[in-house]
């Protein structure tokens, strides 16, 4: 998701020292009574959703790290391919744990007060490829607007801009090499004021596997012909996105046909240069476990988050944290799914804005956000596909417990249900056309192009339906008499019921 701070509302005073953390609405007066056990059975499902899901992410990410490995000691097309498969399915747990966000939950706040959480470094974007390794530009999908780099704090160009006129060469992190590639180093990310500076977590390693998504001849692509890029012949039954070059991580291949960039310095070395790609994967992969890892133990039993957040005494304190969980839910939905990683992507026809460029993997991306919302309503989670056909397999941390439509059932509140569950269910229909479209070989990047940018697309129709969504938890909220906004209008600029129209 792009790394963007939120302004997070805090609860007052009171409730801080009653709960020992902060939610993003504070609560009316008890007049109408929740049922206190009823509520303790939600937020414990809740946590146990989130520390399965996370679990899930770790474990995935260490296949990943294993994959990585293999690759190194062989880099062979197969092994590279198994790389890129591993990344592919460590993205299906964590997609569903994006719901967790907004909330001054683990992953966004390390004290449930502060806003100073890990998530910029798992899972922000865009990213700033151009500091870690070549790229080729062009000025439309590739332009400096795109790709460049206003400022970073690694070093790169005495840590000023990085565009066009000195992309390349030495001018980035794998040719740089005076620059040792740590994980004190890949904590420099999104340093900047625009934050296009990212470095670390999940798209830093998918940039590398995959490189740019350029066309069949290894050229940039220009906005209108897309279409005429998507390379379906991979393992993963839809388009394969980037085509990085086998010969990037072998120490001895050829420099004049090894990748792009020995056109652009006559000095690179790929022995160099490769060595420091397999560096960097091997640093990103570690930090980017050693993070998941944080995040997840903050869910665990007997955990001093966890804790706070299902410990409830009061009226006031069962709404708080409903409050919490509407707001990940609501936030989610509509500024942040809905908004900065759909309509910015699709009004503004930016492959730049799409949110795993280089895999072609965005489709995933929409579907599995979407999905945590889902999980977090009925209070389950089916566990994740380590197939890559949409279907979750892997179910050994499947929960199936107490949500919101359970909580609402008890009250009497059957057409509010109907209604959040049938406007789930019409998300899914447009998020599983987005997935299918993708897999037929329309990637999200081609389905955003200007000639299929219209409001009967099914992306148009998935903002659409987000939005309407939204406004149905944000109901949620008002039957449970919570006071304040579940849906946080801060978080994005997207008019979202007009989904082919500019963002602020």
């Amino acid at each position: 998701m792009k790394l963007k701070q939120l302004a997070i509302g805090v609860a007052t005073a009171a409730i801080l020292t009653a709960c020992g953390g902060g939610g993003s609405s504070s609560s009316k007066d008890d007049s109408s009574e929740l049922n206190l056990d009823n509520v303790r059975a939600l937020l414990n499902t809740n946590a146990d959703i989130a520390l399965a899901a996370y679990n899930d992410s770790v474990a995935t990410a260490e296949e990943l790290q294993d994959a990585l490995a293999s690759f190194r000691a062989d880099p062979s097309e197969a092994n590279l391919e198994a790389a890129k498969k591993a990344w592919l399915v460590a993205r299906e747990p964590y997609g569903q744990t994006e719901v967790y966000r907004f909330r001054l939950s683990p992953i966004d706040s390390t004290d449930y007060s502060s806003e100073d959480g890990l998530e910029g470094d798992i899972n922000a974007w865009p990213l700033g490829e151009a500091l870690i390794d070549y790229v080729q530009v062009n000025t439309s999908d590739f332009g400096d607007d795109q790709i460049g780099v206003t400022a970073n704090g690694v070093g790169i160009n005495g840590g000023g801009a990085v565009d066009s006129s000195n992309y390349g060469g030495s001018n980035n992190i794998i040719g740089n090499t005076s620059i040792e590639i740590n994980q004190d180093l890949l904590s420099n990310t999104a340093t900047a004021d625009d934050e296009h500076d990212v470095i670390a977590g999940y798209h830093a390693i998918e940039f590398l596997l995959w490189g740019q998504d350029l066309n069949d001849s290894e050229g940039t692509t220009d906005g209108t012909d897309r279409d005429e890029a998507v390379k379906t012949e991979g393992a993963f039954n839809y388009a394969a996105g980037g085509d990085r070059p086998l010969g990037d991580f072998i120490p001895s291949y050829d420099a004049d046909t090894a990748s792009g960039n020995a056109d652009v310095d006559p000095s690179y070395d790929s022995s160099v240069e490769s060595h420091r790609r397999h560096k960097y994967l091997e640093v990103a992969v570690e930090k980017l476990i050693a993070d998941l890892k944080s995040v997840r133990d903050g869910w665990v039993e007997g955990a001093t988050y966890r804790t706070a957040f299902t410990t409830i005494s009061s009226q006031a304190d069962a709404r708080e944290k409903l409050a919490e969980i509407l707001t990940g839910m609501g936030t989610l939905s509509e500024g942040e799914l809905a908004g900065e990683r759909m309509q910015i992507a699709f009004s503004g026809n930016s492959q730049e804005d799409e949110h795993s460029c280089f895999s072609d993997n965005t489709h995933r991306d929409i579907w599995l956000n979407a999905e945590g919302v889902s999980n977090s309503y009925y209070g389950t989670y089916a566990g994740y596909d380590s197939t890559l056909d949409s279907t979750d397999n892997e179910t050994a941390s499947a929960v199936d417990g107490y949500g919101f439509n359970d909580l609402l059932s008890s009250m009497g509140e059957v057409e509010l249900m109907a209604q959040i569950e049938a406007a789930l269910s019409t998300t899914a229909t447009y998020y599983t056309e987005i997935d299918t479209a993708a897999r037929n070989g329309s990637p999200f990047d081609v389905q955003i192009m200007a000639e299929n940018r219209t409001s009967d697309s099914s992306v148009a129709k998935a903002i659409v339906a987000l939005n309407a969504q939204s406004k149905i938890i944000a109901n949620i909220a008002d039957v449970l008499e919570i006071t304040g906004s579940v849906v946080d209008e801060e978080a994005s600029g997207c008019d979202t019921e007009s989904p082919t129209e500019s963002c602020d």
